[in-house]
Order: C-alpha cells, then structure tokens, then sequence
C-alpha cells in the first residue's frame, strides 16, 4: 500500500524531535528555558559597551573618590594629592584659609588637587631658626613632590581598578567581566595619565589665577620685574611654586618686603563702567593695594551720556590718581566730555580727543573719543567706517608727534576697530566697547589690549539674557620707566552684582618670558 509524504515523514521524524522543531521559537517548550530567554533579551552591542564604559567611569571615579589620595610632606607643609576626573584637566593648590592657585599645566580628563593642610610646626621653626637651610628647599620640595607623585600614581591604579571591578561585579555578577571592567578602568587611567605628560606646560606656572585671600599675592610677592628676575617660582615648576607658597603662608618674615620698583609705571586700565557706582570704590581700592601711577578710561563711563548723569563723575576727583579719559559711544561730546573738561572741578582729569596728547606718569598718551554717539537716536549710526577714520586720525597725528620730538608711549580709542588702525605707530593702544578682556599682537608689532566693563556692564547686567551678572574686569600693566615697554599685566576678575569671587591672573608678554630675547619688530614709542 503507498504512503502519503506526510505519513513518511512522521515515520522519520520522532515526537521529541517534532516538539523540539515546534519549540525553537518558543522559549516555553525548550530543554533550556533560561538560556532562551537570555538569547531573547540578549542587549544590543552598542548598550551592552556604553554599558560597560559607564561602570568602568562610574566605578573608577568612586575608587579616586575614597581611596585614591596620598598625604605627603612637602617641606614644612603637610599636604593631600588627589587625582580628581576633570574635562579641562590643570593642577589646582588649595591653600586653605588663603584660598587657591590654578595652573593651566595640562590637558587631560584629570586634575591634579593639591590640598596644603597645614605646616608642621617643627619644620617650620628649624627654617626661622637655620636661614640657611633654604638654599637647599627648593631641591627638598622638589624630591618632596616627585615622591608623593609616584605614590599618587601607584595609589591612583590600585584605586580605580579596585573601583571598576567592584562596581563591574556588583552590576554584572561575572567575574569576567568584572576583571575586564577593572583592566579598562586601567588602561583610561594609564591613556590620561600619558596625555597629561605629553601636554605638560611648565610655563604655566608664569601664568597662575589666584583666587579668594589668594587674589592679591601678586602684588604681594613682588613687582612685574622681580617676578621674572628674584622668583624661580614663577619660571620652573610645580615644586618651586609650593616654596613659595610654603613661605607667604607661614614665614612670611623670610619674604623680600614688597617695594614698588622705581622704574615700573603701574597702568590701571578700566572701561565700560557704564554708570554703576560701585565702580568707584573698586578702581580707588585698586590704586591703594597696586600704587597706581595713572588710571586710564577707554570709555562708555555713562550710560546715557546725558547732564542729569554728570554728578556720577564726581568721585573721579578723590581716586588719588591721575585720570586719563576718552569718549565711548555712551558719553556725549557736548555733555559728559565737556564736564569732565573742567580743570577747576578735575584737576586729575586729562580728557583725550581727536589725536591730543598729554604726557602723565612718565608716559606720553594720545587718543581720540568714540565718533559714533549711539543714544542719540535722531542720528543714524554711520559704523565701523566711522571707527576706522577716527583711527587713521589718530594714527596721523601720532605721527606727527613723532616727527615733532614727541613720541607717544600709549593710544587710546573706544572701539577696537579704530584701536586698529594706529598699528605700527605705538607700541601699545587700549581700547574698550565690547565687554570682554583681550589681548592681541597686531600685524605691525603693536599690542592691543581690550578692556572688559569695569561696571560688569552697569546696572543693565541685571537684565542680562543669560541670568548671570557680568563680571567686574580691570587690568593693572606694568611697564619700564626707561624703555616704556609693557613688562606685565594683571587681570583682574571679580563676580558681577551679587557675587564675591575674585581672581586675579598675571601674564607675562612672550618677549619678556626667561630666555627670550625682545622682538626687533616692535614698534618704538621712545627714541
């Protein structure tokens, strides 16, 4: 009797068999129940990494976080090293109650905290007692450290390895991938840890930002030329700056005294007040702390620039310094200029327009007022073509000061366009306008160094879009009585209307940097 295919097929084909086919698909009716659900849920590769990587971050930042510190004695100071994650990486000293020094020295996803706890008192007297024994600190400092970095880095591995991995087990209960949680976490510390040394700036000691208590060692440590020629500190390395740190915390009898230098004309450089009276306190207080020879305004001192707003000015007159001052587009001609024309009402006020020069401190300054008045809304704003004439009026009778005897040291203007155009004339112009600080060599030598609002952009910053206050910004430059070259410059940053934070950061001009020779490009303003 013939059979039908089915029937042959059911003959081959057994009931398990016919179960198992039937339940490939079902995790219900399969041997491996388990197994099949996991082969069901089973996470994209994608997730399952970022996965991976989120445990191993989350778990070796825990790991720094609990463990990952080492306490070491660094000269007299007992300190705590810490590595902390970090986008934009740096070396920050904490110098508790002073307040902190920050070093751009690296780039990397890590930060090196240096906390100074306190000073140990024994080590401390031997160096009042033994002078001497300062000679050798610095190499004392710097074994210091060099020890307690190694024993950071060792500290650091052990610490996010510990991390990773136990976080990985706790999360995926294997011990595979526990481990291979805890071997990544070690390889990020180890790719970080060689980016920072390929980025390693030891100049970035020439440049730190000082902020609470801190924000006045500048002036307290010394002038722009002792800075370069008296303090190893600011020129080598991390170490040198704990020594000097180590001595204005605690023996500070064994600092040089702080003497103005002769030859430093001291510049303080505000604009942008626009009308705020807290300003007036700020600039006087700055005069006091950093002796300023000369104050200059580069403008928009009003906001308005009307005669109702001219009492504002008064306080100029008791800053206790000279007051050089040009017109911006917020100060009137007719109003504002005028009445800070007054000699018998300002003594201290040299008012600048349309290339006069005056010669204050030891410098010779010319400038020229802002040609645009942009309150006056009657009057269409004519634009930078404006600002760039004002500048070529400006460069013109530089020239011809020049040509007369008379060099001028310093430019003023407004509006960095017409700041511009005095390039190759002088060797350092100042200007204003756009509430920011900048700092800029131009195509023919001159400096050009752009103010922030010295006003935090007045009491308009409380309308400002982005709902946090504009920071008060002023610059104290430092420049060679005999040469009129800029030495250095201070900026000065402090939190807008509401805030107390204050920083200040020196910068030193490339030409002046250890083991650099001036440019021969620069332009001269002195015979």
């Amino acid at each position: 009797m013939a059979r039908s295919p089915a029937a042959a097929l059911r003959r081959i084909r057994s009931p398990r068999q016919v179960r198992g086919a039937r339940g490939t698909g079902s995790p219900r009716r399969t041997r491996h129940p388990r197994l099949a659900q996991e082969l069901v849920h089973q996470p994209h590769p994608y997730a399952r990494a970022l996965g991976l990587v989120a445990v191993v971050l989350l778990g070796a930042w825990l790991g720094l976080l609990i463990v990952g510190s080492v306490r070491a004695p660094v000269g007299p100071m007992d300190t705590k090293m810490t590595l902390r994650p970090s986008l934009t990486g740096g070396t920050k000293i904490n110098v508790s109650p002073l307040g902190a020094l920050e070093l751009d020295s690296h780039t990397a996803p890590i930060r090196l905290d240096v906390d100074v706890d306190q000073l140990d008192p024994a080590r401390a007297q031997q160096l009042v007692d033994h002078p001497e024994r300062f000679s050798g600190l610095q190499d004392e400092v710097a074994r210091d450290v060099e020890h307690g970095t190694a024993d950071l880095a060792i500290r650091s591995c052990v610490a996010v390895v510990a991390g990773a991995t136990a976080l990985g087990l706790a999360v995926y209960r294997r011990p595979r991938r526990a481990l291979a949680a805890g071997g990544l976490a070690l390889a990020l510390l180890a790719a970080s840890g060689a980016t920072a040394y390929a980025t390693w700036n030891p100049k970035s000691v020439l440049e730190p930002k000082f902020s609470g208590l801190l924000s006045s060692a500048p002036s307290v440590v010394g002038n722009a030329r002792s800075i370069v020629t008296e303090f190893d500190v600011y020129q080598k390395e991390l170490a040198r700056l704990v020594t000097n740190v180590t001595q204005l915390y605690d023996v500070t009898s064994t600092l040089p005294t702080y003497q103005p230098d002769p030859s430093t004309i001291r510049v303080l450089h505000v604009s942008d007040i626009h009308l705020n009276p807290a300003s007036w306190k700020i600039i006087a207080s700055l005069v006091r702390q950093y002796r300023i020879s000369v104050i200059v305004d580069t403008g928009d001192t009003m906001d308005h620039g009307s005669a109702a707003e001219n009492a504002f000015l008064d306080p100029i007159k008791d800053l206790g310094a000279p007051y050089v001052w040009i017109r911006g587009n917020h100060d009137s001609k007719k109003d504002t200029q005028a009445y800070l024309s007054d000699r018998k009402r300002f003594k201290n006020v040299h008012v600048l327009d349309d290339g006069r020069a005056v010669s204050v401190a030891g410098l010779r300054f010319a400038g020229t007022g802002d040609p645009q008045y942009t309150p006056d809304r009657s009057t269409v704003a004519p634009g930078d073509p404006a600002e760039r004439m004002a500048g070529l009026r400006l460069a013109s009778a530089i020239r011809d000061q020049k040509a007369a005897g008379t060099p001028v040291d310093i430019a003023l203007a407004h509006e960095p366009a017409a700041a511009k155009e005095v390039d190759g004339t002088v060797p350092l112009v100042l200007a204003g306008h756009v509430h920011h600080e900048e700092m800029q060599v131009l195509p023919l030598g001159t400096r050009l160094r752009i103010e922030g609002s010295t006003g935090g952009s007045g009491l308009r910053a409380v309308e400002n879009d982005n709902g946090h206050p504009d920071p008060v910004e002023a610059s104290v430059l430092y420049l060679d009585r005999g040469g009129k070259r800029l030495q250095a410059w201070d900026e000065i940053r402090l939190g807008g209307l509401g805030l107390t934070k204050a920083e200040v950061s020196r910068h030193l001009p490339k030409e002046n940097q250890p083991g650099a020779t001036p440019s021969p490009s620069a332009p001269s303003g002195s015979p």
